[in-house]
């Protein structure tokens, strides 16, 4: 008698509490996509990142304005770049090299061709980063009336914007 008692009453239980379960999970689980979306646009804003798709990212050091364009802008992981240069004035020895802002992807080099003293043009590859935001970061040095300058720019890989 004891068991047929239990055992109604777990049925009546299970009946009356599933229904609330399955909504208390429900809800967690719309709460939980909300805020990954909501994650994922927050990061998708960076106003210090160079955007490519909005024009050249412009930089100016020691009186020279370098004017930096990639193409495809997208900046597509995984496929061929080609990253130009233009200077304001004529520069000597430009070397650039890419490297993973906040994470270690390698070192990058970019093989420039000097088209003249002021139009650059180099082509590069960089993989993927699993986590779908990826900033990477450019490090541009050149020589200029003798004297040795540096300058950093960083734009976002697989930038849909």
């Amino acid at each position: 008698m004891l068991t047929s008692c239990i055992t109604r009453l777990i049925f009546v239980l299970t009946r009356k509490l599933l229904p609330l379960s399955i909504m208390l999970v429900m809800m967690n689980l719309t709460a939980c996509n909300e805020k990954a979306t909501q994650q994922v646009e927050t990061k998708a804003v960076d106003p210090t990142l160079c955007a490519f798709t909005q024009g050249d990212c412009i930089k100016n050091v020691a009186g020279v304005e370098l004017r930096i364009s990639l193409s495809p802008a997208h900046a597509p992981s995984e496929k061929p770049l080609t990253l130009k240069l233009l200077t304001s004035e004529p520069i000597d020895n430009l070397q650039i090299r890419l490297e993973g802002r906040d994470m270690f992807m390698g070192v990058i080099p970019v093989n420039l061709n000097e088209l003249n003293k002021t139009h650059y043009e180099g082509q590069m590859i960089y993989g993927s980063c699993s986590s779908g935001y990826m900033v990477w970061r450019g490090f541009v040095r050149f020589n200029r009336n003798g004297e040795e300058h540096a300058v950093i720019f960083d734009f976002l890989a697989d930038n849909p914007h």
